[in-house]
């Protein structure tokens, strides 16, 4: 029985940050970094936040139009959170429970991926807990010197498989790693 991927796709700097994003990535956004968020999304029919990055998304998607802002108000939100009751974004939900035993829940289940973007604490959880399939980042051509970084100091070893890599004009480079062996 084939399942569900769980797909995390994150922008980092060149020195391992991804905290804050907002303040770095602009300038070096573009239709090839559109077009691979644009794939990702695509492919998913379930998003998983964290309830900082549910907040930030829904102030911002909630109130845009267009193909993108379609995609991410129309698919399904998964918010993991224990301070969040009432999610108010379209098609939002609290996830009730224990993360890692409904995450294992649900990639039982029919269905596309299902994608987390940011919501570092959660996409942490994962990696720890081997639910993570997939992940993609999106390599920034910044040194920010510090921030929060993807994996911590004190972190387990994941083995990962490069499964493509694509540089684009402005130096981003979009990595597609395979986790596990």
């Amino acid at each position: 029985m084939t399942h569900r991927k769980i797909v995390a796709g994150l922008f980092i700097s060149a020195d391992g940050v991804v905290g804050a994003p907002e303040q770095w990535t602009f300038e070096h956004m573009n239709d090839q970094a559109t077009a691979a968020i644009g794939g990702l999304i695509a492919d998913a029919d379930t998003m998983l936040l964290g309830r900082r990055t549910y907040e930030e998304f829904a102030g911002y998607w909630a109130r845009q139009t267009g193909p993108m802002a379609d995609a991410m108000n129309g698919i399904r939100k998964i918010v993991a959170a224990t301070t969040l009751t009432a999610p108010d974004w379209a098609n939002s939900e609290v996830l009730d429970g224990d993360l890692v035993r409904r995450l294992t829940e649900l990639k039982q289940m029919p269905g596309r991926h299902i994608n987390t973007s940011g919501s570092i604490s959660v996409v942490r959880t994962l990696l720890e807990a081997g639910l993570i399939d997939d992940l993609h980042l999106m390599v920034f051509p910044i040194a920010l010197g510090d921030g929060m970084r993807l994996f911590p100091e004190q972190g387990k070893r994941i083995a990962m498989t490069l499964e493509g890599a694509t540089t684009f004009r402005t130096g981003v480079v979009h990595l597609h790693y395979r986790i596990g062996g």
